[in-house]
C-alpha cells in the first residue's frame, strides 16, 4: 500500500541540537510612554530547543518582520550556537504564502537561514502537534514569566526585558516536575555542544524607505522625525535603518560618503531628533534660548523686568511655552525706551496682569503716565514726599 503523505507519523526522537520551535506567546504586556502617558502592548516571542527545553524570550513592539528577524538572532546568541531546523507557526513574519506541500518562507527569513546556515520547516496549519514543545514553552512563558510581572508597571521596553530575563533564569534553572536536572543542566551537558557554531557575524536586517524630506528639513521614519541639513528640504531620500542607527542618503546613493545624516535611532513616536549643524543659522539661534538666557537680557533692563519675566516663565507648564511672549515684551525696549518699559513692567506686577499683551497695553495707553512716573521717580528733594507717604 503507498504511504499517504499526509496521515500523521510518529516523529523520530529529539535529536540533540537539532531543532528548535518559535512562536508568539498570547498575553501582551502593557508599557507606559512617561512623556505621554499612553500604553502600548508589548509581544512576547518565545524560542525553545527540541532536544533541552531551553526556553528564551523576549518583548518587542510588534510582530514585525525586523522585529522577527532580531528575536531570532538575539535567541541564538542567548544560546550561544545555532540548531539545525527551526520551526516557526505560519505567521506572516516567517511564512509569506503557507502550502501544506511547499510553504513559501519569506526572503528575509530565507536570507537569515542562509547566514546561520539553518533550515526552515514551518508546521503544518492546524497541527498542534507540529510545535506542541512551542506551545508548551509558550504556556510555560505566561505562567511563570509574565503572570509574575503582571503587576509591575513598566516605563520602557528595556526594563521590561530586563525584568523577564531574571524571570526566564529562574525558569530555565528550575528543577523539571519529578526529575533533578533542570532546563539548563540538560542544556549545558547534552545540547549547548551540539549545536553550530555562531557565525563570525550577527545577521543585520536593515529597513529600507523612500520618504521626501519636509519643510522642516526633517523626514519621517517610523513615526519618528529625523533631521538632515536644510538644503535638503523638500528632497527625496533613501533611508537605511538598523536596531540601532538611521542613516540618511541622496536618492541612489549608498556609499558611506554619501551619507547625509546619521542619527540613533528613537522609536518614540511624534518625537523629533535635531542635529544643531543641520539647522540653517536664524533656528540655531532659537534653539539656544532658555530661561536663564531671558532672565539676563531682562536683568540689563530693570529688576522689575526681570521679575516679570520670571514670573511668565514660571506660569507655563513648560518654559518653551513662555518664549515668544517672553522675546516680545523684552523687544518693547527697542520701540519705547528702557525706562519705559520697566515702568509698565512694574504696573503689570502691581496688577498682576503677567503677559505681553499687557505689558504693551500698559506702554499704548499709559505712556503719559509712565513718562511722568520716569520723571517724579528721577527726582529727589528732602521737602518733596513720595507716592508711598500716604499709602
Amino acid at each position: 500500500m503507498a504511504e499517504n503523505p499526509g496521515k500523521d507519523c510518529d516523529a523520530d526522537p529529539k535529536k540533540a541540537g537539532e531543532d528548535v520551535q518559535v512562536d508568539y506567546a498570547g498575553l501582551t504586556v502593557p508599557v507606559m510612554d512617561p512623556k505621554t502617558g499612553e500604553t502600548q502592548e508589548m509581544q512576547v516571542f518565545v524560542g525553545v530547543l527540541g532536544d533541552s527545553g531551553y526556553i528564551y524570550c523576549e518583548a518587542h513592539r510588534s510582530q514585525s518582520l525586523p522585529n522577527w528577524i532580531r528575536a531570532h538572532v538575539r535567541m541564538f546568541a542567548f544560546f550561544g550556537g545555532v540548531p539545525r531546523i527551526v520551526r516557526p507557526d505560519n505567521l506572516k513574519a516567517g511564512v509569506k504564502k503557507a502550502c501544506f506541500y511547499e510553504p513559501d518562507i519569506n526572503p528575509t527569513y530565507h536570507e537569515l537561514a542562509q547566514h546561520y546556515n539553518l533550515a526552515v520547516i514551518p508546521a503544518r496549519v492546524a497541527k498542534p502537534q507540529d510545535k506542541g514543545l512551542g506551545e508548551n514553552a509558550v504556556q510555560q512563558v505566561e505562567r511563570w514569566v509574565l503572570a509574575p510581572l503582571r503587576k509591575q508597571r513598566f516605563f520602557s521596553l528595556y526594563d521590561l526585558n530586563q525584568a523577564m530575563r531574571q524571570r526566564l533564569a529562574w525558569l530555565n534553572e528550575r528543577p523539571l516536575s519529578n526529575q533533578t536536572h533542570s532546563r539548563k543542566t540538560r542544556f549545558e551537558t547534552s545540547e549547548k555542544a551540539a549545536l553550530q557554531p555562531l557565525p563570525a557575524y550577527a545577521y543585520n536586517v536593515l529597513e529600507v524607505k523612500r520618504a521626501k524630506v519636509n519643510i522642516d528639513y526633517h523626514v519621517a521614519f517610523n513615526r519618528h522625525f529625523y533631521s538632515v541639513p536644510y538644503t535638503f528640504a523638500r528632497q527625496s531620500v533613501e533611508i537605511r535603518a538598523s536596531e540601532t542607527l538611521v542613516e540618511i542618503y541622496p536618492l541612489g546613493k549608498k556609499a558611506p560618503t554619501d551619507r547625509i545624516a546619521c542619527h540613533v535611532r528613537c522609536d518614540h513616536q511624534h518625537g523629533y531628533s535635531t542635529q544643531t549643524e543641520h539647522m540653517p543659522y536664524n533656528h540655531r539661534w532659537k534653539q539656544e534660548w532658555s530661561p536663564k538666557r531671558f532672565e539676563r537680557w531682562a536683568r540689563k533692563i530693570g529688576p522689575n523686568t526681570e521679575a516679570l519675566v520670571g514670573k511668565l516663565l514660571a506660569s507655563r507648564r513648560h518654559p518653551e511655552q513662555g518664549y515668544k511672549a517672553c522675546l516680545g515684551i523684552l523687544k518693547l525696549a527697542e520701540k519705547d525706551s528702557p525706562a519705559q518699559l520697566e515702568a509698565a513692567c512694574k504696573l503689570a506686577l502691581e496688577s498682576d496682569a503677567i503677559s505681553y499683551r499687557a505689558v504693551k497695553y500698559l506702554l499704548t495707553t499709559k505712556k503719559d503716565v509712565l513718562e511722568t512716573g520716569e520723571k517724579a521717580e528721577s527726582q529727589s528733594h528732602e521737602h518733596i514726599r513720595g507716592q508711598t507717604y500716604y499709602s
